[in-house]
């Protein structure tokens, strides 16, 4: 993946206000005036791509956002939405009718599982959930009626590693698409040049890394933005998922930091996934030999960014996971906080929080321990530091 460099790809895209300014401009309009009516007409038809009609529909700065994030991921365009949620239903909504069939990841964030397995039925939208490391399992599943695979790049929150390559080549020979939510891995992975079709994103956690607002993206071919953005039929246009423009400004300018973030990120987990493992403690992390998709991963990541910032450890019991959480806030570890990407350490006990919405039965079937913890690993200068006193949490707790 090294020719694909998603920094440089930022970085060459120039984007100037309209006084110069280095920072592009905020818009601060809802609607926008024309100077003569036929461009306004075009315009609803989406045949003026350089005019802006309302902000719901389109606007200069979410088209900056779009821009920027187009260029990381390699895809013709993209559309930036309220929120990672949005982006994931706008782009199924997008490509499912009432009859069809989805097969997805049965390991993935609870939002999005309690979105294909209960909410998609009232559209009579079925979902059949694989193990995503079994590629057959996945064509298996594949029926005529099957409009697309859905998966995580590293899944949420057992760290499974999907081979994107793999999974494209069943998408193609079956004629669906694959839809990738590369939340945990920006720059890191680059699914579109990995054979995915469809990429979405939560921008509130990596991407924009402060945990200041809530943010998403659709990255994809300019053919699928477009049938995003049809006044008649588009899931994005109808559905109102847009982002606030003074937020997807703020967003852009963290995006030309993410490549040193994800750095860190990744240099930190790594340490703590290392003293994690020699603790005896089950610790997974795709950057430890011992991950059973490590040597994919390799394959599959750009070098310079490392394996990610997140990690799970599993301390068996949800009662033992509690008491090193709340003690590692104690000792200012991080927070005991849903979410990621920040620049403090999160960590939450998955099972009763973030995969919640997920039946106690089907996270004993993906093999999601009651006592796991994952990790958002942040930005910490001092890192030995910071495993001296999850040490210190790990002995006064009794954990192991």
């Amino acid at each position: 993946m090294k020719n694909h460099d998603p920094a440089s790809k930022i970085q060459d895209l120039l984007q100037f206000g309209e006084f110069g300014d280095v920072n592009p401009s905020i818009t601060d309009s809802a609607t926008y005036t024309f100077m003569e009516a036929k461009t306004m007409l075009d315009t609803f038809k989406g045949e003026h791509e350089g005019c802006f009609l309302y902000s719901r529909h389109w606007n200069p700065s979410n088209k900056y956002l779009a821009d920027a994030l187009a260029a990381m991921e390699g895809t013709g365009g993209a559309w930036a939405t309220a929120s990672g949620m949005a982006a994931i239903t706008t782009t199924i909504l997008q490509l499912c009718n009432s009859g069809d069939h989805i097969v997805s990841s049965i390991t993935t964030y609870g939002g999005t599982f309690a979105f294909l397995a209960n909410y998609l039925k009232k559209f009579n939208i079925e979902v059949s959930f694989v193990d995503i490391t079994r590629t057959s399992e996945v064509e298996k599943a594949i029926r005529p009626e099957t409009k697309l695979i859905y998966t995580e790049s590293l899944t949420n929150p057992l760290l499974q590693v999907s081979d994107l390559p793999a999974l494209s080549e069943i998408a193609g020979k079956h004629n669906v698409k694959l839809v990738v939510d590369n939340t945990f891995t920006p720059m890191i992975i680059a699914p579109a040049k990995l054979g995915a079709d469809i990429v979405v994103y939560s921008l509130t956690k990596f991407i924009n890394g402060k945990n200041d607002c809530v943010a998403g993206a659709i990255c994809a071919e300019k053919e699928f933005i477009d049938a995003l953005a049809d006044v008649n039929t588009g899931s994005a246009m109808l559905l109102g998922p847009i982002l606030e423009p003074l937020r997807s400004s703020g967003i852009q300018k963290n995006l030309h930091t993410l490549h040193i973030r994800m750095q860190q990120h990744s240099r930190n987990a790594m340490y703590l996934a290392e003293k994690f493992s020699e603790t005896g403690l089950r610790t997974i992390y795709p950057g430890l030999p011992g991950h059973p998709q490590h040597e994919l991963m390799k394959k599959l990541m750009h070098p310079d960014f490392g394996f990610g910032g997140m990690i799970a450890i599993d301390l068996g019991t949800s009662e033992k996971a509690a008491t090193l959480m709340e003690n590692m806030q104690k000792e200012g570890v991080g927070y005991l906080a849903v979410s990621l990407g920040y620049f403090k350490t999160l960590f939450s006990n998955s099972g009763k929080s973030t995969s919640s919405e997920v039946p106690e039965d089907v996270q004993k079937k993906m093999g999601l321990s009651e006592g796991l913890i994952r990790f958002s690993v942040g930005l910490d200068h001092d890192i030995e530091r910071s495993w001296e006193k999850i040490s210190y949490c790990i002995e006064k707790t009794g954990v192991i």
